[in-house]
C-alpha cells in the first residue's frame, strides 16, 4: 500500500512536537512543508539553507529516528531548499550530517540538480565590490561585564549572550529588545556585538541607530546610490539597529530595510533591533515588517529592583575606582527607580559636587542633589524605600519584616509599612501586599485600619508613625 506523503510527515510531527519545546516546534519545523515521498524517500521544503543547516545540526537525530519508525529501516529524508522568494529552485540534499563525506551515512553522494548551476544575479550587488572593513560603531565600555543582572533583564540578557555565542544559528534571530529609556538596552545591544567581536573576528558587526540608517538612506536616494547602500549593509554579518521605532511612517525607508532584513535572515546571519515598544505596539510600521520582528524572540528590559539599582552603583564606582558611603549609595538606590542613566548621572553630579566643591559625600549633600536632579522627574516614594526607612526605625532587618512570623514588633513594623506604602505610592493592595511578604490585599486593608486606630489611640504609636513619616518624606 503506497502511503500518503502528507499523512508520513504528520505522523512525524506529532513524534517531533512531543520531543521539543513548543517554541522550538513553531519555529523550525511550522514552517516546513512535505511534497513527494518516492521509494522511501520523504522529500520536505524547508524556506532556507539556513533552515537546513540548523535542522541537520541540532535535529538530525530525532529526524532519524521519527522517519526510520514511519518509513522502515530504508526510509530517507531529502530537503528541497527555496533559495530565495523571487528565484525559486529545488537542491535535493538526503538527510546526512554536514560534516561528513559523502556517502559516509547515506551511501549515495549529495544529489544536487541541474537547477543549482544557474546564476541568479541579485539586483543589489555591485559588480566588482569586494567585502570591506566596517567601523562597528561599538562603545568598548558597553560589555557584557559591565552590565549588571538582575531578575528585571535576565531573560534579554541570557538570550543576547546566545547570540552572541552563536550569531545567526540560535532561534532568536531577529533578537528584538524592547524598553522604556535608560533601562540597558543599548547597552545590552552593543555587548552582544562586542562579544561577536572577540568570538568571531572574521565577522562584520554594525550598531547603528535608526536614526543614522533613515539619513544615511536620504543621502543615498539624493546621490542616487541606493544599490550601493543596500549592497554594503547586505554584507553585514551581525547588523545591530537601536530604537526601530523611528521607522513609523517611513514607508520606503521600511520597504529598503525589509529587503536587507530578508536577505540577511536568509542568509543566515544575525539581526539585533531595539525599541521602545514590543513589535506588537509598534505604531506606523508596515504588517510584513511587524510580522518578520515576531520571527525570533522578543525580550524587555524591565526597571531594575532595589538590588539590581545599588548593583549598578556599585559596579560603576569600582570601574572608576571611587569610592562613595553605603548610606548614600542606597539613598541614591531608593530615589531613583525608573532609569538607569538618570541613577548613573546622580552619582556623578554627587562626585563632582563633592571634588569640585570639597565638600565629603553625606546623605546631606546628596538630598540636595537628588533634589535638583529628579526635580523634573516627578520623583516618587517607592515601597522599597518606605520598607528601608521602617527597618532602620525599629532597627529590624526588611526580610524579617516581610517573613511569617507573628511577633507584635514584627508586625506592627509590616502593618506600618503597609500603612505608608498605600498613602504614598500608586500601588493596588495586592501590589503592596506582594512587596509586604506576599500577603493579600484582605491583610493590608486590615493593617492600614490598625494603624490608622492607634494614631487615634495610642500617643507613643503615633510619635513612631510621626517620627517615621518624617524620614520618608525628606
Amino acid at each position: 500500500m503506497t502511503k500518503d506523503f502528507n499523512a508520513v510527515w504528520n505522523n512525524c510531527l506529532q513524534v517531533i512536537r512531543d520531543n521539543i519545546s513548543f517554541q522550538a516546534y513553531k519555529t523550525w519545523f511550522g514552517p516546513i512543508k512535505a511534497i513527494k515521498l518516492n521509494d522511501n524517500v520523504l522529500t520536505i521544503q524547508v524556506p532556507s539553507q539556513f533552515f537546513y543547516e540548523w535542522i541537520e545540526e541540532n535535529y538530525i537525530h530525532l529526524l532519524r529516528k521519527t522517519i526510520k519508525k514511519e518509513l522502515g529501516k530504508e526510509g530517507q529524508l531529502e530537503y528541497s531548499i527555496i533559495m530565495s522568494n523571487k528565484d525559486k529552485f529545488a537542491v535535493n540534499l538526503p538527510m546526512t550530517n554536514r560534516n561528513a563525506t559523502k556517502n559516509k551515512s547515506t551511501n549515495m553522494p549529495i544529489d544536487l540538480n541541474k537547477e543549482k548551476s544557474k546564476a541568479f544575479p541579485n539586483p543589489f550587488i555591485i559588480p566588482g565590490l569586494k567585502k570591506i572593513k566596517v567601523n562597528s560603531q561599538l562603545n568598548e565600555n558597553s560589555s557584557f561585564e559591565n552590565f549588571v543582572e538582575g531578575d528585571c533583564n535576565r531573560l534579554a540578557r541570557s538570550a543576547g549572550y546566545a547570540v552572541a555565542k552563536n550569531p545567526g544559528k540560535t532561534s532568536f534571530n531577529p533578537l528584538f529588545l524592547y524598553s522604556n529609556t535608560g533601562l540597558g538596552k543599548t547597552h545590552l545591544s552593543q555587548a552582544i556585538g562586542l562579544e561577536v567581536k572577540s568570538n568571531f573576528p572574521d565577522k562584520t558587526v554594525l550598531y547603528v541607530r535608526a536614526e543614522q540608517f533613515l539619513s544615511q538612506f536620504i543621502d543615498a536616494v539624493q546621490n542616487n546610490s541606493t544599490n550601493d547602500f543596500i549592497h554594503f549593509y547586505q554584507m553585514i554579518d551581525v547588523l545591530i539597529i537601536d530604537d526601530i521605532h523611528v521607522f513609523a511612517g517611513k514607508d520606503k525607508t521600511q520597504d529598503i530595510f525589509f529587503n536587507i532584513f530578508n536577505h540577511l535572515h536568509q542568509n543566515g546571519k544575525q539581526l539585533v533591533i531595539t525599541s521602545d515598544k514590543p513589535p506588537v505596539d509598534l505604531a506606523g510600521i508596515k504588517p510584513r515588517l511587524l510580522s518578520r520582528f515576531k520571527w525570533g524572540l522578543a525580550a524587555d528590559l524591565q526597571t531594575p529592583d532595589l538590588e539590581t539599582r545599588i548593583a549598578i552603583l556599585n559596579q560603576k564606582l569600582y570601574k572608576d575606582g571611587l569610592d562613595m558611603p553605603e548610606d548614600v549609595i542606597e539613598y541614591l538606590a531608593y530615589s531613583i527607580s525608573s532609569n538607569v542613566r538618570e541613577l548613573e548621572g546622580a552619582m556623578v553630579s554627587i562626585l563632582a559636587q563633592s571634588s569640585l566643591n570639597k565638600k565629603a559625600i553625606n546623605l546631606d549633600l546628596a538630598r540636595n542633589m537628588i533634589d535638583k536632579f529628579v526635580k523634573n522627574t516627578t520623583r516618587e516614594i517607592s515601597i522599597d524605600y518606605i520598607q528601608k526607612v521602617v527597618s532602620d526605625y525599629f532597627n529590624i532587618p526588611v526580610d524579617v519584616i516581610n517573613s511569617k512570623t507573628r511577633k507584635r514588633e514584627i508586625v506592627q513594623a509590616r502593618q506600618i509599612a503597609m500603612y505608608f506604602s498605600k498613602k504614598y505610592t500608586k500601588s493596588s493592595l495586592a501590589t503592596i501586599g506582594i512587596h509586604c511578604g506576599n500577603k493579600d490585599h484582605a491583610t493590608v486593608l486590615h493593617a492600614c485600619r490598625t494603624v490608622n486606630n492607634l494614631l487615634d489611640t495610642d500617643k507613643q504609636f503615633r510619635s513612631y508613625v510621626g517620627d517615621i513619616e518624617k524620614k520618608i518624606k525628606i
